[in-house]
């Protein structure tokens, strides 16, 4: 007996239903993205492992998936190495490539390999799977798309403020009301680190901070402490733990804490024009709030980040993220080209609809009419119209076997075609057509002027 087929856990295969619910999501943020000035590029789907290698920091590389290389890969391996059993050392000889782990460290690569041929600055998007070697679980996958935009080659902070607004255009015409973006500077993150003598320990601080609403107060101070963060440092930050008020009456204390530090100051003034602008513009169905504890745990971030939470009816985690990153060309070689940008996670905002059943009904819709088989003169008849509807953009099929009209019949019912057109020599005689609606049961001889309109 055949081995039964299974795929790799954290992937998904997809219904047409599906399929056709992520497009809708697709076809919004696309035309979002082109509505703000955004130009897609894409990349290939694996990359030489020193381009992603050492740019998300410990805990990303381990996520990366590498490939080994072609042909006999442990030809080249160090004996002694692969003798100790040093999986870490023995990677590096025998796998040169990896699939990528997320869209924007391929897109600086981009950059630098076509900066002649770019004009800046420069709008890019970019909707692409990447693949990360993660525990699966509820809206965690292993293989994902990523949909996202970025700007390189201005330092403007109006970019951060058109960021907030994309994000908002998109998420109300998806109809997520209530999704929150939370932004935060991480000059404010070193400014913090700084005023309570930790600031060796800042990749440390943000990355356990950044775990607050996932293992809670207790949970992050124990990981501060383990990282040698001390007790009297994690004493004076106490109060980022409850930080509440409106972004204003936040950014105020902001600065009361931060005064000290000339680069939190900064991080303070640049949060304060982002919100003010993005505050006085005006937001539709989308709320912004200022979260200090939102580290994020990517290296390459510079100035703002963001990330978008869902309405809070559902429990799920962030949807989008992203953030402004000075420095990420220039481990390319390419220096000063500033850069910032958004993502939207696909697969968690399709969960976020689906929960809160917000998927139009139309979006699943199949063909409108399927035209039953009664024989090959029939079918020649039949075939001359749907030729037609189709050209009129109508969707119609043709039942492909003359079998018993019972199964094509039943056929129509398990895909939901709304109606069925029965073409037998009366309907040939008469250049008719009998259009019969399978919800009521009512059906009508038209011709194929009415037949068209029935079916519009």
């Amino acid at each position: 007996m055949a081995h039964k087929p299974s795929i790799p856990k954290g992937t998904r295969d997809f219904s047409p239903a599906e399929v056709s619910k992520r497009n809708y999501i697709l076809s919004i943020i696309k035309s979002n993205f082109e509505k703000f000035g955004f130009q897609p590029i894409e990349t290939p789907s694996f990359e030489n492992s020193e381009t992603l290698m050492g740019k998300y920091g410990e805990e990303g590389d381990r996520l990366i998936f590498k490939i080994l290389n072609s042909g006999d890969y442990l030809a080249k391996a160090d004996a002694v190495i692969l003798e100790n059993k040093e999986s870490n050392k023995l990677t590096l000889s025998i796998s040169e490539k990896a699939l990528r782990y997320d869209l924007t460290v391929p897109f600086a690569r981009y950059v630098v390999q076509h900066q002649s041929e770019i004009e800046f600055p420069f709008k890019r998007y970019q909707i692409q799977p990447v693949w990360r070697a993660d525990r699966p679980q509820k809206g965690r996958f292993r293989e994902f798309f990523q949909c996202d935009a970025d700007v390189v080659g201005s330092k403007s902070l109006w970019q951060e403020v058109e960021l907030v607004q994309l994000y908002d255009s998109v998420f109300t015409e998806l109809g997520l009301e209530g999704a929150t973006i939370k932004i935060n500077n991480r000059k404010i993150l070193s400014g913090i680190a700084e005023v309570i003598g930790a600031k060796d320990k800042l990749i440390d601080f943000t990355v356990a901070l950044d775990k607050l609403d996932k293992i809670g107060e207790d949970g992050v101070k124990k990981e501060m402490i383990e990282k040698g963060i001390s007790e009297a440092a994690i004493e004076k930050v106490q109060p980022l733990f409850n930080f509440t008020g409106t972004i204003s009456e936040k950014i105020s204390k902001l600065s009361t804490l931060l005064a000290a530090s000339e680069e939190g100051m900064k991080g303070v003034e640049e949060l304060r024009f982002i919100c003010d602008n993005v505050t006085n513009l005006g937001l539709n169905k989308v709320i912004l709030d200022l979260d200090v504890t939102l580290a994020r745990g990517l290296n390459y971030y510079t100035g703002a980040i963001f990330e978008v939470a869902p309405p809070k009816q559902v429990a799920m985690g962030s949807i989008g993220g992203g953030g402004r990153y000075d420095d990420l060309t220039g481990i390319f070689g390419l220096k000063d080209m500033s850069g910032v940008g958004i993502s939207f996670g696909l697969d968690r905002i399709y969960l976020v609809i689906e929960e809160l059943d917000l998927f139009p009904k139309t979006v699943t819709s199949t063909s409108k009419a399927l035209f039953l088989n009664y024989g090959e003169k029939e079918v020649f008849y039949a075939m001359q119209a749907i030729t037609k509807l189709r050209k009129f953009g109508i969707k119609v099929e043709l039942y492909p076997d003359n079998v018993k009209v019972a199964k094509q019949f039943q056929h129509a019912d398990k895909r939901e075609i709304p109606f069925a057109v029965i073409v037998g020599e009366t309907e040939m005689s008469e250049g008719k057509f009998t259009l019969k609606n399978l919800l009521s049961g009512e059906q009508f001889s038209l011709d194929f002027e009415d037949l068209k309109a029935a079916l519009l």
